[in-house]
């Protein structure tokens, strides 16, 4: 056997491998794409949220009902909605789809309320 024989289907096998190498790769890129679009849509509730309700708290409404309302429009779970004087926290939760590799829960805080006084 000559070695051009030996050598023969070698490309086939690279190309094979290097297929499979970019394709994991784009694999890997869209699942961490999924989980950061995830993670601004929970900030962007929490965010919004902790908004909703500082201003609901200065009209004496239930500001954390209104912080799970629009948390429920944006198709997001508020955890937890605190309010301690003019200080409101929210800590928004969803959940990100990564099909056969699980689906995690993606969590992001936000507090509104008074801007502090800076001496000067």
């Amino acid at each position: 056997m000559t070695s051009r024989q030996a050598e023969r289907g070698a490309a086939t096998v690279a190309a094979c491998l290097a297929l499979t190498a970019l394709l994991a790769a784009t694999l890997l890129f869209v699942q961490v794409g999924v989980v950061i679009v995830a993670r601004h849509r929970a900030q962007a509730a929490a965010d919004l949220g902790a908004l909703a309700a500082a201003g609901a708290s200065r009209t004496g409404d239930d500001a954390c009902a209104r912080a799970r309302d629009l948390g429920q429009r944006m198709r997001v779970r508020v955890r937890t909605c605190t309010v301690v004087d003019w200080d409101v926290t929210v800590v928004a939760e969803v959940t990100a789809s990564l099909g056969p590799l699980g689906s995690p829960d993606v969590r992001a805080i936000a507090r509104a309320g008074p801007a502090e006084e800076q001496d000067e």
